[in-house]
């Protein structure tokens, strides 16, 4: 494996542990659905269906039967031609941070080979930057007033609507949104027009 890929369009997989496994072979957006959290979480599945409108997004579940159910929840959720379909093999074993296999012995996203995950994404590599950027603040949100504030909620609310993100969104929630979805500069020029 030579040097990691760059991948410009968002990742989703289900998990943390899945998620630093893939960091160890590309650098890329990578959003977790937090395992079965993504049918409870309405601002999971808002930040999921704001990331498919921009782009679209490659979908590595796990080859279990959890990793069916989370991709055809996806799959209904988001329109058809948005999604990037990846699958990993099933590979019997058991993932190296676990004392038991999984209920059906076989390893997730995670457990797999990085060499398998590379081959897996080099078609997906752009060879361009990853987008990147000075990334939005906690610090931003309280000096612009989302946070902190006597109508910070409001202020949140106009953002969020603006992004087509839910209402009521905690500070941290939308912070890390806004991250995935749009830069700085963006970002402060919806602040200075809208909110």
């Amino acid at each position: 494996m030579s040097e990691k890929l760059k991948i410009n369009l968002p990742i989703i997989v289900e998990g943390r542990y899945d998620r630093q496994k893939l960091l160890s072979v590309c650098d890329a957006r990578i959003i977790t659905t937090d395992g079965f959290a993504v049918f409870k979480k309405s601002e999971k599945l808002a930040l999921i269906r704001a990331l498919s409108e921009k782009s679209r997004v490659i979908l590595l579940a796990d080859s279990d039967g959890a990793g069916t159910v989370i991709r055809s929840y996806l799959k209904s959720a988001l329109p058809k031609e948005k999604i990037i379909q990846l699958y990993i093999p099933k590979i019997e074993g058991k993932e190296k941070r676990k004392s038991e296999p999984s209920k059906e012995g076989t390893l997730g996203v995670e457990g797999m080979p990085s060499e398998l995950l590379y081959e897996l994404l080099k078609p997906y590599a752009s060879g361009g930057e990853v987008p990147s950027g000075r990334p939005i603040t906690k610090a931003d949100f309280y000096e612009d007033g989302l946070s902190g504030a006597e109508n910070s909620a409001e202020k949140r609310d106009v953002l969020a609507k603006k992004l087509n993100l839910p209402s009521g969104m905690t500070p941290n929630a939308l912070l890390s949104a806004v991250n995935f979805l749009i830069s700085y500069d963006e970002y402060k020029n919806i602040i200075k027009s809208e909110v």
